[in-house]
């Protein structure tokens, strides 16, 4: 475990400038920002992580997985970029199978990247 130097994160941004992890953190309520900002420190400084936090969804992609104070499950998904972490996309889980459109836009962000 590499408690010492957290692995950089960086949130993906738009050609027009815009950060849609930061944007949807922001409106987040308070409680739920810290839970999620304490769960991808957690990535950062234990990387390699697993289950229950970290899970791989292939090609790269993976997703940090928050259980909020508001009852929800909230999901950051990232990739690796130039060794840093990239927080690609996040959206609160509506059901428990993953959207094929959550996961198809970061996919598209982290092929951005490449």
């Amino acid at each position: 475990m590499n408690s010492l130097r957290p692995i950089p994160l960086r949130f993906w941004r738009s050609a027009l400038g815009r950060e849609p992890v930061r944007e949807w953190l922001t409106a987040l309520p308070q409680e739920d920002k810290k839970v999620v900002g304490r769960d991808v420190s957690k990535v950062q400084y234990g990387w390699p992580i697993g289950l229950p936090l970290c899970r791989p969804l292939g090609d790269g992609l993976w997703e940090v997985r928050s259980s909020l104070p508001s009852r929800r499950e909230a999901r950051v998904l990232i990739g690796f970029h130039d060794g840093q972490l990239v927080a690609l996309h996040a959206f609160i889980k509506k059901s428990r199978a993953a959207d094929p459109q959550e996961l198809a836009l970061a996919r598209s962000r982290l092929k951005e990247l490449a």
